[in-house]
């Protein structure tokens, strides 16, 4: 017959073992309640650390080999949600149409969703037009001078603060801005500087100017309320950046050269 004191182990080893998967299936309820982890990203073949391609076998990208990896620790399978720039996915946020996703994180888009660790700072600055006599911030900076950014976006409303002559427009598409740059139609386009280093070599004759007017910061984020999720998120990067995962998934999407730079 048992004793009452091994009588009581049983019953909390027993409480334990039930209490595992229950928090699991709370935490899969919150960050997976289609039964798939719906990762929103924005498409552009811009790459880097925050935009995600359309390729023949589906989308690449850093947030698509982060978000594939989550899933597999949640068990789950993962669904991309696509949209054209981050500012789509914030005003999503509230909508109910995805999980998970990894943007550039601002004061106005706190207020939206709930971030995790920051995993990537970038230098926003600007790239000007082919013949263009624009050489610096100060002689961009004028009147009549017609500035292009993504609309909606952090980069846009750091380039709306920091001029205040020029004239910043938002368009929806990357692909849509650098048509208007090649043809000239805009003076100059702002963002990342080591997206518009890339575009440059696309488009010799263009320049990107050498200073920043902001620094931009990527993270993980959830929609409001989803504090299991956002809890999981966070151990996930911070894990991603410890054991080599983000560093990995950098590498195999053409950032072996980047550093990853948490602030």
């Amino acid at each position: 017959m048992p004793t009452p004191f091994w009588s009581a182990c049983a019953v909390l080893a027993l409480a334990a073992v039930v209490a595992v998967p229950a928090l699991a299936d709370g935490l899969k309820d919150e960050i997976a309640p289609t039964g798939k982890l719906r990762v929103a990203i924005a498409i552009s073949p811009a790459g880097g650390a925050f935009w995600s391609t359309k390729t023949e076998a589906g989308y690449a990208g850093v947030p698509v080999d982060l978000g594939k990896e989550m899933a597999a620790q949640l068990g789950v399978p993962v669904d991309y949600v696509a949209y054209q720039n981050s500012g789509q996915i914030t005003d999503a946020a509230g909508k109910g149409a995805w999980d998970v996703t990894w943007l550039p994180k601002d004061p106005e888009r706190e207020i939206r969703m709930m971030f995790g660790p920051i995993y990537e700072v970038a230098d926003a600055t600007y790239i000007v037009k082919v013949g263009s006599a624009v050489t610096n911030f100060a002689t961009l900076d004028q009147p009549g001078i017609k500035v292009a950014a993504v609309n909606a976006t952090t980069t846009m409303r750091g380039a709306v603060a920091h001029l205040k002559n020029a004239k910043v427009t938002g368009y929806q598409t990357y692909d849509e801005i650098f048509g208007l740059l090649k043809s000239g139609e805009i003076d100059a386009f702002a963002l990342s500087r080591d997206q518009l280093n890339k575009m440059a070599q696309k488009l010799p004759g263009t320049k990107v100017l050498d200073e920043t007017f902001k620094k931009t910061v990527t993270a993980v984020a959830v929609p409001l309320g989803h504090s299991q999720a956002l809890a999981f998120a966070t151990k996930f990067m911070n894990e991603a950046v410890t054991n080599g995962t983000l560093r990995k998934v950098y590498d195999n999407n053409g950032l072996k050269d980047t550093p990853i730079r948490t602030e």
